[in-house]
């Protein structure tokens, strides 16, 4: 099918060589011309712009957005409504808020265009691996956007997860999940780091991948990092968000569901922001005022 990938990030760019590789036409843009220049010398069709996109697909027309979330993707929607037809169907395959994607669907809904939220996992390595899709959608545009869906795809892979935003509920709650399983692996290590012992973290993380029960990609992944670097010296411990582990705590109060350990794992991203805690150093001045407790100086 043809199908056009705007945003030629490093999400974007590896999904249209892979849509390119399975056999699809893509027509691509990005706001950069460099990664459309490489993209087009691949096979995918260049475009100077949204008008131009449209231009050059025919209907029913597929736009599939990977830009950030946000303002991007409302100003990449209003462009294109007046440019498409009854039919035609867009794609967000960011990490969209749900709620956003709700009010977006129901956008194009007034124009009688086809509206996709995509919620899409997979990284850097989705071009060798391909991307887990969690879609949400009318069951006709899924049907008209499957073919470059199930490309994407590994076997087994992806899923029309329900109607319009559940795909982007899906990938909300799947980056919460994924915030927990990493502080727990982040806090086991450092134990084993600091422990008694000399541990090989790299050794460890592949043995506990042979069988364990805690045996996971991240875990895999996490081997390759102490594989390159032993104590990740080169590394500073500063991590950040993209928000869906925000949306996930949100929604978990909303609903009155307990999720102590994703809300402790977002915590957690906080504090590593942090060059140094205040409320640490309320903690050891209490201990000071009540116990006497020795403090360390800053000067």
């Amino acid at each position: 099918m043809r199908i056009a990938m705007i945003g030629l990030g490093k999400m974007g760019f590896n999904m249209t060589q892979r849509l390119l590789n399975g056999g699809h036409e893509v027509v691509a843009l990005d706001r950069d011309p460099k990664p459309v220049q490489e993209l087009v010398a691949k096979g995918a069709v260049g475009a100077s712009d949204l008008a131009d996109v449209v231009s050059k697909l025919q209907a029913p027309r597929v736009i599939w957005l990977m830009v950030p979330a946000g303002a991007p993707i409302d100003s990449s929607i209003d462009t294109l409504l007046p440019l498409l037809s009854a039919g035609d169907v867009i794609v967000d395959g960011g990490n969209s808020n749900f709620k956003e994607s709700i009010a977006r669907g129901e956008r194009c809904a007034k124009h009688n265009v086809h509206f996709l939220d995509a919620g899409t996992s997979g990284g850097v390595w989705g071009l060798e691996n391909g991307y887990c899709l969690m879609v949400g959608g009318t069951p006709e545009a899924f049907a008209i956007v499957e073919p470059a869906i199930a490309t994407l795809a590994p076997p087994k892979g992806y899923l029309h997860a329900g109607p319009p935003c559940a795909g982007h509920y899906a990938k909300m709650i799947h980056n919460g999940i994924e915030y927990g399983m990493m502080q727990a692996y982040a806090e086991g290590f450092e134990i084993l780091e600091k422990s008694r012992y000399d541990f090989d973290l790299a050794k460890i993380s592949d043995l506990w991948m042979q069988g364990s029960v805690v045996r996971s990609w991240l875990l895999e992944l996490a081997a390759r990092a102490f594989a390159e670097d032993p104590h990740l010296e080169k590394i500073k411990g500063f991590v950040n968000d993209s928000g869906e582990g925000r949306w996930t705590v949100t929604e978990a109060m909303d609903l009155d569901v307990p999720a102590p350990v994703l809300t402790l794992s977002l915590q957690m991203r906080f504090r590593s922001r942090q060059e140094e805690s205040f409320s640490a150093k309320v903690n050891a001045a209490l201990r000071n005022q009540f116990g006497g407790h020795a403090v360390k100086t800053s000067v």
